[in-house]
Parts: structure tokens; C-alpha cells; sequence
């Protein structure tokens, strides 16, 4: 197997390790739900899990933001979104799973937004 190969293997490896430790680590309920953040190079998605029941209750994604707004500013109107619609649920307090990814960019500003909306984690 060629050494570019076994890097990537590697690294996949790593982060599906990082995702499985901090997931046991937090889980949402009906009362508390998980915020989790999906993010590619192009689109940012954020839901509230409830882990117990195996639910989703309610999800936001940044396809219905304008085009013309990018980076965080994308990501920070899906934050504003979720936390929107989830007081229109009447849930107020969550769980936030950043998955993978570093608290940073992107997965700052939904988090930021989020709290500005009225969401507490």
C-alpha cells in the first residue's frame, strides 16, 4: 500500500476515534437535547437530537440562507435558525456536539449565533 494510503487511513481512523469517544462522552434527551453540527466545504447543518428516544426534533441548514452570504456568516444564520426554531418547541437548554471539528470558524459562529437566539448549553 502506497505511504499516501496509509496516511489517510490513518487519519480517518483518528477522527472516527475522536468522534466515538466525545459522543459517549454527550447525549441528548428529550429535556436536554444535542445540538449537533455537521459541516462540509460547502454547507453547514445543525440538528436537535433526542438520543434516547432516537429523534430528531428539529434541523436547520444553510441552503435556505442567501447565496450571496458566505463563511460564518452562513453558519451564524443557521445558529440563529435552530435556536429559533427551537424556542418556537420550547426548549431553551442543549447539549452542543461539535462532532469532530474544532470549536472554531464556522462551528464558533453557529454556536454564537445559537446563544444570541436564546439557546443555553
Amino acid at each position: 500500500m502506497p505511504k499516501l494510503e496509509k496516511q489517510r487511513k490513518l487519519i480517518d481512523r483518528i477522527r472516527k476515534q475522536r468522534v466515538h469517544r466525545l459522543k459517549a462522552k454527550i447525549t441528548g434527551t428529550a429535556e436536554r437535547p444535542r445540538l449537533a453540527v455537521y459541516r462540509s466545504l460547502r454547507h453547514v447543518s445543525a440538528q436537535l437530537i433526542d438520543d434516547v428516544a432516537g429523534t430528531t426534533i428539529v434541523s436547520a441548514n444553510d441552503r435556505a440562507v442567501d447565496s450571496k452570504v458566505k463563511g460564518t456568516a452562513r453558519a451564524a444564520a443557521v445558529g440563529a435558525e435552530v435556536a429559533k426554531l427551537a424556542i418556537t418547541k420550547g426548549i431553551t437548554v442543549v447539549v452542543f456536539d461539535r462532532r469532530r471539528y474544532r470549536f472554531h470558524g464556522k462551528v464558533k459562529a453557529l454556536a454564537e449565533a445559537a446563544r444570541e437566539g436564546g439557546l443555553r448549553f
